[in-house]
């Protein structure tokens, strides 16, 4: 090629830029999407663990359910995750755990659900928002009264 000839390859640059910036942009939502999704899950299955414990320390189902729902929604907003989360507590079949006689086992799982906002990313075919869960199981104190 002759120094100062025409060239044919001017504008190959803008070009492969106008065609990878759509795929660089959709994955860095995707990786975004992910992240937070998977923050929001830690955050999850931490509620569930704290929920649960307040739960085993409670003397009655209601006050069992009551302090798991608190629980999960401090530990939820402390970690700055904007969801209304949905706590329920079972211990066993139904309420049983509680009347178990002080002394012989018994357990208390908390199951926390989360709908998290996926729709601020503007990704295409990116659910507007994803609910997640979790659930931990702790033994009832058996030295306590219930």
């Amino acid at each position: 090629m002759r120094p100062g000839g025409p060239r044919r390859d001017r504008g190959n640059a803008a070009l492969e830029l106008v065609v990878l910036a759509p795929v660089v942009l959709f994955l860095l939502g995707f990786v975004i999407a992910a992240g937070r999704t998977s923050i929001a899950q830690g955050s999850v299955d931490a509620a569930a663990r704290d929920a649960a414990r307040q739960a085993s320390i409670s003397r009655t189902p209601a006050a069992a359910q009551a302090a798991a729902l608190a629980s999960a929604r401090l530990a939820l907003s402390q970690d700055g995750i904007d969801c209304v989360p949905v706590v329920t507590v079972n211990t066993g079949r139904g309420t049983t755990g509680f009347a178990v006689p002080v002394g012989l086992p018994a357990q208390v799982t908390a199951r926390v659900s989360c709908r998290v906002s996926l729709s601020d990313l503007l990704v295409p075919g990116m659910p507007g928002s994803r609910t997640l869960r979790a659930s931990f199981t702790l033994p009832l104190d058996p030295f306590r009264a219930r």
